[in-house]
């Protein structure tokens, strides 16, 4: 198989993740996408391999669990080894309540994917990166990352986290020529609303009334133009809003 690179992409299932999987197959990648869902990985895998014609390997497994993570990169077959490119995109909000209201499970699920699974795959794949002397690492963060807000408590705090592990990765790996840029996305309309509501489809809407969110191809578009700067240019980090939104709290929301 003549492929340019490879990419591997967490969380590739909705979303960011499923965007970025469409766009680099469209740019000749050969791609490994993981997710939990597997019939929806399969399927996925195989729509882009026959739109595109470009080899793609679907891996299934929870980022949280710190033993699937290590097996499934460790086991990685050899043609797949060589990652040009990491999407470290698999996260979520869980809930939006009051600090003294929120539910302790909605933490654990948080903490344990957007920090915790977030820095195993990071781990995983950065040692194949250092064997290969080159590569890019994409940390998805969010406008949580930089403004804290009212009910945001534990995901404002792992998307903090998500904004520190990047600059300590960029730090630590810089010796073995590894671009590390975090990407932080401002409101988007993905599932994402649709998982932090609990699947309450009018709170999810409520988010986004009046707006022209982001879609997650905004945000693939800008992941693919960081991976295709010269070797000497890193975007170390992006933030990335619809026209109506500033931050975290001011919006020009029409009625």
């Amino acid at each position: 198989m003549d492929h340019s690179k490879t990419i591997l992409i967490t969380g590739a299932t909705s979303g960011f993740g499923l965007a970025c999987a469409e766009k680099f197959a469209g740019n000749n990648y050969q791609l490994i996408i993981t997710g939990r869902r597997k019939d929806r990985l399969d399927h996925i895998a195989a729509d882009l391999e026959n739109r595109f014609g470009v080899e793609v390997l679907s891996l299934c497994f929870d980022v949280r669990d710190r033993a699937a993570v290590i097996d499934a990169i460790e086991k990685l077959p050899d043609e797949f080894r060589n990652i040009d490119v990491l999407v470290n995109n698999a996260g979520l909000a869980a809930g939006k309540d009051n600090f003294d209201e929120a539910s302790l499970d909605d933490w654990d699920t948080m903490v344990d994917t957007n920090i915790k699974g977030f820095a195993y795959i990071a781990q995983s794949v950065a040692k194949l990166m250092i064997q290969n002397k080159k590569g890019h690492i994409i940390n998805l963060g969010s406008v949580a990352a930089k403004q804290v807000y009212a009910q945001g408590n534990m995901y404002c705090a792992t998307k903090h986290a998500v904004g520190a592990l990047s600059e300590a990765m960029r730090i630590d790996l810089l010796p073995h020529n590894i671009k590390v840029t975090a990407i932080h996305p401002g409101a988007a309309n993905t599932e994402f609303s649709m998982v932090r509501f609990k699947g309450d489809q009018v709170a999810a809407d409520k988010v986004y009334e009046g707006l022209e969110p982001l879609v997650a191809d905004d945000v693939a578009d800008a992941i693919y133009y960081c991976t295709t700067l010269p070797p000497h240019v890193c975007i170390n980090d992006l933030v990335i809003t619809c026209t109506q939104q500033a931050d975290c709290f001011y919006y020009n929301k029409k009625g």
